[in-house]
């Protein structure tokens, strides 16, 4: 890896590695008939993530170490800076406005829940699946 790259780039494949959520990460438009069929047998987690952003990455950590829901609801992540044409297709499909960070939860091919910031609560995700 070159200098500029160590000194640039985020360590967040690094940081999804040592996570203790399985994440599936989005890295292609067509997942997202993928996570509609799986929210019709369980709740899919969408975790919209800016690896640019401070406030993203303390939402992240706090929302992986908080996390105990794996049986309740699949888990999805998105780098929205690598992958902003999904992060819009989520927007429109799912019919929510983009955030980031931003937490969405997919329930029947339909958003059920939607929250961002300082409102991504791991506990509270448990109750609301």
């Amino acid at each position: 890896m070159s200098f500029f790259q160590n000194i640039f780039n985020s360590s967040e494949d690094k940081d999804l590695k040592e996570s203790k959520i399985s994440w599936n990460v989005l890295t292609d438009l067509g997942q997202l008939n993928e996570i509609i069929s799986v929210s019709n047998e369980k709740p899919v987690a969408i975790f919209k993530h800016s690896t640019r952003c401070s406030v993203s990455r303390m939402a992240l950590k706090q929302f992986e170490n908080e996390f105990n829901s794996s049986d309740k609801v699949t888990p999805y992540f998105l780098d929205l800076i690598e992958h902003r044409d999904i992060s819009n297709a989520i927007a429109d499909q799912f019919g929510v406005i983009h955030q980031s960070p931003q937490l969405i939860v997919i329930k029947d091919g339909k958003a059920i829940y939607n929250v961002s910031h300082s409102d991504i609560d791991a506990e509270e995700l448990g109750k609301k699946v």
